[in-house]
């Protein structure tokens, strides 16, 4: 099996299912729609530290960063 060595040149391959999974919980929770579910997510603290490489949030799992995004709410 190769190997593949995550950084921030091809962190962004990650990202969409991330942000994904983020939309569909905001839906889910607050009810609200698509768009601003992911206006939501983009614009979030969460999402600036998830897209950096260097504080290896791409490790967790979507439940863990929906945690981070939303522990301010």
């Amino acid at each position: 099996m190769n190997a593949i060595d995550i950084n921030q040149e091809n962190l962004y391959l990650l990202l969409p299912s991330k942000v994904a999974w983020l939309t569909e919980m905001l839906i889910e929770d607050k009810g609200i729609g698509i768009v601003e579910a992911i206006r939501e997510v983009y614009s979030s603290d969460t999402y600036r530290r998830l897209e950096d490489e260097s504080t290896k949030m791409w490790h967790l799992g979507p439940v863990a960063i929906y945690q981070d995004m939303t522990a301010g709410s």
